[in-house]
């Protein structure tokens, strides 16, 4: 029997409103504007699995990260992770256990550590705020342990971030996440302000932590390469669309939508130094006006009137009209 998905994120919308003031409208005889950041995403993940989402900056990632972990409210949609849904019905016991299992881990690993704590209070923030551990004494034994596992030395717990690499912040977060006892970990670009050497170490970890803990992830990233060492499964989105969907390795062989095809053309491949590898044309469309149709087809090479007046559904795994 097939166990349901952990996560189920169903036709998911997400607008911002970015209009004038009311005034300034009105004397301007403006209309308000609305930034289309998210548009009828869908996608399950199983237990143990890593989904990625992948695209150009723009493309809508982040924002759907947030939205599943409940940092922001979907405008239209449902996210359910185990069944339960952490907009819908407001607060309760049942989503505050629910929260204890999700974590997430930023791009800027500085950036999401408070600077004026010591590494042992920005462990053990989680373990006092879910009660998981009753005296002190026990909780910095966790913490320690929790050093450990993730590759630094239990003495560390007395230093504050700045005093730590790019690449031992990023353990410090993940053993932030850990020490919530989290089984769905959102990592948003985790790697991408590291070094190359260090993007490799906190991967590896990772996918270690994954295999000992049956840890389920959502990985967001611009980097393809990192995405088809990480991932299982695999979305591409484009201007707030999925346009194609699929298992890691048959996406990475044979990508059927122009714009995958794109993304792959543009990333350097060391086996075959002779090829030319082709820059991505153009830019990502404004989401505030968005072109008719299929989004992407002012830089598509295969773009033919159809697809200048319907949006493609995603059908077979794949937004493409030129693609059936």
């Amino acid at each position: 029997m097939t166990q349901p998905p952990v996560v189920r994120v169903a036709g998911v919308s997400r607008y911002f409103d970015v209009s004038k003031p009311w005034l300034t409208r009105v004397i301007a005889r403006e209309a308000r504007l609305r930034l289309r950041a998210v548009q009828d995403v869908s996608f399950d993940i199983a237990r143990g699995e890593t989904f990625a989402l992948v695209g150009e900056s723009g493309s809508g990632k982040t924002t759907v990260a947030r939205m599943v972990v409940g940092l922001l409210t979907p405008t239209s949609g449902h996210v359910r992770i185990d069944g339960t849904s952490l907009t819908d019905g407001g607060r309760t016991a049942e989503t505050d256990r629910l929260r204890r299992r999700i974590h997430m881990i930023f791009q800027d690993p500085y950036a999401s550590l408070n600077p004026r704590w010591r590494i042992e209070h920005i462990i053990a923030e989680p373990i006092r705020a879910f009660d998981l551990v009753d005296s002190k004494a026990a909780i910095a034994a966790r913490v320690a342990e929790l050093l450990e596992l993730v590759g630094l030395h239990p003495a560390d717990r007395s230093r504050y971030p700045h005093e730590f690499s790019g690449g031992q912040r990023q353990r410090v977060a993940i053993a932030r996440a850990l020490a919530s006892n989290a089984e769905f970990v959102i990592c948003d670009e985790p790697t991408s302000a590291l070094d190359v050497s260090v993007q490799a170490q906190i991967l590896n970890l990772m996918r270690d932590l994954q295999d000992r803990f049956d840890l389920t992830y959502l990985f967001i990233s611009h980097n393809l390469a990192v995405v088809r060492h990480m991932a299982n499964r695999v979305g591409v989105m484009y201007l707030g669309r999925i346009v194609e969907l699929g298992p890691g390795r048959e996406l990475f062989r044979a990508p059927r939508h122009p714009y995958t095809r794109m993304l792959l053309d543009a990333v350097p491949d060391i086996a075959a130094p002779g090829r030319s590898d082709r820059e991505i044309a153009g830019e990502i469309p404004s989401p505030i006006d968005p072109p008719p149709g299929c989004a992407f087809h002012p830089r598509c090479p295969l773009a033919f009137d159809r697809c200048r007046r319907e949006v493609p559904p995603l059908i077979d795994g794949v937004a493409c009209h030129a693609a059936r």
